[in-house]
C-alpha cells in the first residue's frame, strides 16, 4: 500500500521558481530605502547607483578589467538581441540550441536575420557535442538550459586562438557557475535569475575582441535606436558607465545593488556557487535514492545546478504531462512549492530552481512533499 503520510516538515520558502527566482534570504522592502525615487537616472545621483551596478558585478563575478559591462533594456533577452543584431554577419555563424531559449535564438539567426547558420542541436537533457564545433565561426550558445536542465560543464572546448566570437546567454548561469572569461566575448544575464532581482534589465558584458567588432563592422540591416551601440563608428562608453540607452527602474536597480551586496557579504561567487550545488545535491540525493523519479540530464556532468529539471519514470503513469501538472498543482495547493512544473515546451516534469537565493534546508524539506505528492497522485489515479 501506498504510504501517502504528509511530511511533518515544510520549506520555510516555497519559493522554486525558475524566474523570477527567490529574493535573496531575510529580504525586506526597507533595504531598497536607498533608491533615489524620483530622480532622474542621468542625474549624478542616478549615474552613481548604476555605476555602482557595474563595479560590484565586475567584482563579484570576477570579470577582467578590460571588458565592458552595461545594464540594457529587455532583461537578457534584450541583451542577448543586442549582440546578434550588431554583430553577427561578419563571419560564418554556428548556433548551438538543446532547449528553448537557444531555439530561439536558432529562430532569430535564420529566420530574422536570414543568416546562412549551421544549426547544432541536442534533445532536452543533453548538450551538443562540442568538440564538433568550429570556433573560427562566431558560436552562439547557452551555458545553462534553465529549460532542459544541462549546462556546459566548463570551457575547455573552446580555444583560446579562435577567430569566432563566443556569445554566450548565461542567465541561469551567472553567479552561480564558474563562467570562464577567457573564452567568452559576450556574456548577457538578467539579475531576476541567481540573485533574485526584479525584472525588465539585462546586463550585456564584452570582451575587448567584442569590442572590436562592433566598431570594424557594418551590419547591412537596420538597428533600432536600443540596440546602437557605436557612434561614427566607436563604442558608445557611456552605455558602460551607467548612462542607460532608455530609462532604468531606479527601485530595481537598488536591489540588484543590495543583492551583490549580500553576495559579497556571503563569501562573493564561491560561496554563491557553493550554495547553489549544496541546492542541486539535495534534490540529487534524492533521486538517486528512488526508482520512479530521474534527472532529466542524461550526462551527471552536465547537469545543472540552477534549473534542477525532473521526469517521472514509473510504469504506472499512464498521463505524463498530465500526472506531472497534478503533482505541481498538489504541491502548490499545499503551500509547499510555488511554480516548479516543467517549461511549457519542455518534456512533462518538474523544474526545481537551486540557485544561490535558496536555502538548502527548503531544498531538503521539499523532497518528502514531491514522494507525497507522487504517491497521493498514484492513489488517485487508480
Amino acid at each position: 500500500m501506498l504510504d501517502t503520510t504528509t511530511p511533518a516538515t515544510r520549506p520555510v520558502n516555497p519559493r522554486f521558481s525558475s524566474g523570477p527566482c527567490a529574493k535573496i534570504p531575510h529580504f525586506s522592502l526597507d533595504m531598497l530605502a536607498g533608491s533615489p525615487l524620483g530622480r532622474s537616472h542621468r542625474h549624478a545621483v542616478g549615474k552613481t547607483k548604476l555605476a555602482q551596478a557595474i563595479d560590484l558585478t565586475r567584482e563579484v563575478l570576477g570579470v577582467p578589467a578590460d571588458y565592458r559591462i552595461g545594464i540594457v533594456p529587455g532583461s537578457d533577452t534584450g541583451a542577448v538581441e543586442m549582440a546578434m543584431w550588431t554583430m553577427l554577419g561578419a563571419r560564418p555563424v554556428e548556433m548551438l540550441a538543446w532547449e528553448s531559449f537557444g531555439e530561439g535564438w536558432v529562430t532569430d539567426a535564420v529566420k530574422q536575420l536570414k543568416l546562412d547558420a549551421t544549426v547544432r542541436t541536442a534533445d532536452y537533457g543533453q548538450i551538443v557535442d562540442l568538440a564538433q564545433v568550429d570556433f573560427d565561426r562566431d558560436v552562439v550558445f547557452t551555458w545553462n538550459g534553465t529549460t532542459s536542465g544541462v549546462r556546459i560543464p566548463d570551457g575547455d572546448a573552446i580555444p583560446a586562438d579562435r577567430a569566432g566570437l563566443t556569445i554566450c546567454d548565461a542567465t541561469s548561469a551567472a553567479f552561480a557557475m564558474d563562467l570562464p572569461w577567457d573564452k567568452l566575448d559576450v556574456v548577457t544575464f538578467s539579475w531576476q535569475k541567481v540573485l533574485g532581482g526584479e525584472g525588465a534589465h539585462g546586463v550585456l558584458i564584452l570582451s575587448p575582441r567584442a569590442v572590436e567588432r562592433l566598431e570594424t563592422f557594418t551590419p547591412d540591416r537596420p538597428l533600432p535606436k536600443i540596440f546602437r551601440m557605436t557612434k561614427g563608428g566607436k563604442l558608445i562608453e557611456g552605455i558602460f558607465k551607467g548612462e542607460t540607452i532608455n530609462t532604468p527602474s531606479m527601485l530595481c536597480v537598488e536591489d540588484y545593488i543590495v543583492a551583490l551586496e549580500w553576495a559579497k557579504s556571503i563569501g562573493g561567487l564561491p560561496a554563491l556557487i557553493a550554495r547553489s550545488e549544496a541546492n542541486a545535491k539535495a534534490v540529487a540525493d534524492f533521486v538517486d535514492g528512488r526508482d520512479w523519479i530521474a534527472n532529466l540530464a542524461v550526462d551527471p556532468a552536465t547537469a545543472s545546478t540552477t534549473s534542477v529539471c525532473l521526469r517521472f519514470t514509473d510504469a504506472r503513469i499512464t498521463d505524463g504531462e498530465a500526472f506531472a501538472k497534478a503533482v505541481a498543482r498538489r504541491l502548490e495547493k499545499e503551500g509547499v512549492a510555488f511554480d516548479i512544473g516543467a517549461y511549457r515546451d519542455a518534456p512533462a516534469g518538474l523544474r526545481i530552481w537551486c540557485g544561490s537565493t535558496v536555502e538548502a534546508a527548503d531544498v531538503a524539506a521539499l523532497m518528502p512533499w514531491i514522494e507525497w505528492a507522487f504517491e497521493a497522485e498514484l492513489a488517485a489515479q487508480g
